[in-house]
């Protein structure tokens, strides 16, 4: 008896080890790639935590190309389509559901990142004090 729970306890470990290493391999890989693309921002980077997915996770999750990163329209399709699809109601999976809708709430946050970076820059540059056209 204490032979067979031995070895489920070495098999066990085995097997977490391996999912460990697994997950370790994956981060480091999409570390480098993010570094070789020189998109990795600190507004990503703080975008991918709070989430708790990086925008190529979400694009997978949607089905979403490069291209179609601005169409609001599609995203909101592909998004309703498959939070639908995976209601529990209809049998589907609440973890799926969850995953979708936290991969439109990524895909929210880079469209107002991106569309609020000329705007705040505007802003600052009418704000700025040391403009000598503002203190008068």
């Amino acid at each position: 008896m204490a032979k067979h729970l031995i070895q489920i306890a070495i098999l066990g470990s085995q097997v977490i080890g391996r999912a460990f290493t697994r997950a370790l391999r994956q981060e480091l890989q999409h570390a480098k790639t993010a570094t070789q693309s020189g998109k990795t921002t600190t507004q990503t980077v703080q975008a991918d935590r709070v989430t708790g997915m990086s925008l190529q996770e979400a694009k997978q999750i949607l089905n979403i190309a490069d291209t179609d990163l601005t169409d609001a329209e599609k995203i909101q399709k592909h998004y309703e389509h498959l939070f639908s699809l995976n209601d529990k109601t209809k049998g589907g999976s609440f973890y799926l559901q969850s995953k979708i809708y936290r991969a439109k709430e990524r895909f929210d946050q880079e469209i107002r990142r991106s569309s609020s970076a000329p705007k705040s820059n505007q802003y600052k540059q009418k704000e700025d004090p040391s403009d000598a056209t503002t203190m008068n």
